[in-house]
């Protein structure tokens, strides 16, 4: 894996969008109060805005989109503020959303398949609604023109932050021009969505090289793309940003996913928080210090740079109270920044990826492995069935996967070259039962309680050889619950012995379930299904990068510099403080961790970083032993040769 070179770690994108019928903007700002406030909170890049949504202009122009009651060269003033201070400024282009190209040119705007405008509708006022225009029009080159006036004012450019890029069907007159000559038919939503991917590439093809003849190597950010596109659409991109709000429609569980995605494709990586209570322009709103802290401690763990959303006041000045928050948090980052530069990272467990659009258990699937592996301790990534798996020891193969015979021969040379496999195999007889028992050997029960434990999701009858280790066995209730027959409120108890069949077996260094245990985490929380993976990668993986003796809620992330390894240590529980929010108001202390980490190198020291204290330790054939009394919030220990 390359090493990431990063050109900042601690980022602000300043949102700017403001409506027409704002007056005064910009009236107040000052600009060597607004550079100060940002260079005290220990801010060294902002993201600041050429157009937003409204499709206004906030810099000096002849175009009549300039917003109408700007009163002065607002991002001529910023950029010349933050460029005194060393501080990094990219510029941001709203690209699908623009309201005053849409009310000036309707008939740019994306066409459903009924006819209908795509996005807002004509009296809607609903969070997070714009029209959208369509990228066949003449609107395409209307933004081009505007990102080369960006770049004929402002070269050398620190990077362009281009948003609202997904890929959008339409029927316009244009869409249906270019569907024809790409022998695409509009009637078929199958070419539309190829259509719309297949545009997305031709605009973001099309700016790159425009931005290139200004400035060679400008890093641009192509936003709301699918990640699953980014191996393809690495070619437009020198950096990747991973939006992540998580009290907004992100939720916590997406950030630590996905990063562990982006991170195997070795680009400058940044991790975009924000500071709102809820998400974006959330005026008012501000999350607590540990929040923040929690987001940009994940992004930190997985080598990533961080990015903190905010808005600007339409008046120009920043909320003060907020970059208190903000700066108590970048101060941390900074201090953490040696032990995250260059960092690359162990390779232990690959979990085979599937493109959420086309399975629709895959999110669910990838979240119970993720938290699940988390809590476990173990080190993951995310990796696309065609893409390079080979190296790790273990690879994960969640039942989204398509077992389709190329895969099927990589893997049968991969155990020959002793790599190991979890497979989830639910392509058997289906079980006639909803809801079966979990039968656990004794040896692979763990600290569960000796009953049959229910699983709450139909699984497959796996039959298992005499030579297979059976993990746990099935047990099937007395009937499937119906209105012909049923015992109690719920699903039908288990009948006394096992059945023939099998929930999860190891074969040859294959682990087998027969039960959709991912899923069933994700849904359930069930501590049989952790319990069952567990058991399995204790088998395939008998000596894993890292043993830690604490809280499931303490993630573990490993990382390495040369004759270093790092372990960072993130103790945060975000709680379900409304019906659909989930909140950190405070981190939380862990106390006497045992931890067993495997080491090539023999180890001078260990230290509590940023700290710098000593740790004891005990170093006995590859690996050191070592305890820590009590952690908060985000540490690092660092083992050194």
């Amino acid at each position: 894996m390359t090493t990431i070179a990063h050109r900042s770690f601690r980022q602000i994108h300043l949102d700017f969008h403001t409506g027409p019928a704002i007056p005064a903007v910009g009236d107040l700002f000052d600009a060597e109060q607004f550079a100060d406030t940002l260079a005290a909170s220990k801010v060294d890049s902002v993201t600041l805005f050429a157009k937003c949504h409204h499709g206004h202009i906030y810099h000096e122009t002849k175009s009549p989109a300039r917003h109408p009651s700007l009163s002065r060269p607002l991002l001529e003033e910023q950029i010349a503020a933050l460029r005194a201070r060393n501080i990094r400024t990219p510029i941001y282009l709203s690209v699908q959303c623009d309201e005053f190209a849409a009310n000036s040119h309707p008939e740019w705007i994306a066409v459903n398949p009924d006819g209908t405008h795509a996005g807002r509708k004509p009296l809607s006022n609903e969070f997070f609604s714009w029209q959208i225009l369509d990228m066949a029009s003449p609107y395409v080159d209307y933004l081009g023109d505007q990102i080369v006036e960006v770049l004929e004012k402002f070269c050398p450019v620190d990077g362009l932050f281009l948003d609202m890029c997904w890929d959008q069907p339409s029927v316009s007159i244009w869409a249906k021009e270019r569907m024809k000559a790409w022998n695409l038919d509009p009637e078929s939503a199958e070419d539309r969505a190829d259509y719309a991917r297949r545009l997305s590439h031709h605009y973001m093809e099309r700016y790159a090289a425009s931005v290139a003849k200004w400035q060679k190597g400008v890093p641009i950010w192509f936003n709301s793309r699918p990640l699953i596109r980014l191996r393809e659409e690495a070619r437009f991109l020198q950096h990747i940003e991973v939006e992540a709000l998580p009290t907004g429609q992100w939720g916590y569980a997406y950030l630590p996913m996905h990063i562990r995605y982006a991170k195997t494709l070795g680009l400058p990586l940044f991790g975009m928080t924000g500071r709102f209570h809820k998400s974006w322009a959330d005026f008012g709103g501000l999350r607590t210090t540990p929040s923040l802290l929690y987001d940009c401690a994940q992004a930190l763990a997985h080598g990533a740079g961080c990015s903190i959303g905010d808005q600007l006041h339409p008046s120009g000045r920043l909320d003060k109270p907020a970059y208190e928050v903000i700066g108590s948090v970048y101060r941390h980052v900074e201090k953490c920044e040696p032990w995250v530069k260059g960092a690359k990272f162990p390779k232990e467990i690959a979990v085979l990826y599937c493109d959420p659009a086309t399975h629709v258990l895959a999110d669910l699937a990838h979240e119970g492995v993720m938290r699940a592996l988390t809590q476990l301790h173990y080190q993951f990534v995310f990796i696309p069935p065609d893409g390079q798996w080979e190296d790790y020891p273990v690879v994960v193969i969640p039942e989204t996967i398509e077992r389709c015979d190329a895969l099927e021969a990589r893997l049968s040379a991969y155990r020959e070259n002793e790599g190991s496999v979890l497979s989830e195999d639910l392509r058997g007889e289906p079980s006639p039962f909803s809801c079966t028992y979990l039968r656990f050997k004794a040896d692979a029960r763990g600290k569960l309680p000796a009953i049959d434990h229910a699983f709450y999701e139909q699984g497959v009858r796996l039959e298992a050889a005499k030579s297979d280790e059976v993990l746990a066995e099935i047990v099937e209730p007395y009937f499937e619950r119906s209105w012909r027959h049923f015992c109690s409120h719920a699903q039908t108890p288990a009948k006394l012995d096992a059945s023939a069949y099998a929930a999860a077996l190891v074969r040859n260094k294959q682990a087998v379930f027969a039960v959709p245990v991912f899923r069933a985490y994700a849904k359930h929380a069930n501590l049989p299904c952790r319990q069952l993976i567990s058991a399995a990668l204790a088998r395939l993986l008998p000596e894993p990068c890292i043993q830690v003796d604490g809280p499931s809620y303490l993630d573990t992330v490993l990382a390495d510099q040369p004759g270093r390894r790092i372990v960072h240590l993130l103790s945060f529980i975000p709680q379900k403080r409304t019906a659909t929010m989930e909140m950190v108001e405070e981190a939380v202390p862990a106390r006497n961790l045992r931890f067993d980490l495997k080491v090539d190198f023999s180890v001078r020291r260990i230290s509590l970083q940023p700290e710098d204290l000593d740790i004891p330790f005990t170093a006995i054939e590859g690996r050191v032993h070592f305890l820590l009394d009590w952690m908060e919030g985000h540490q690092m220990i660092v083992a050194e040769a």
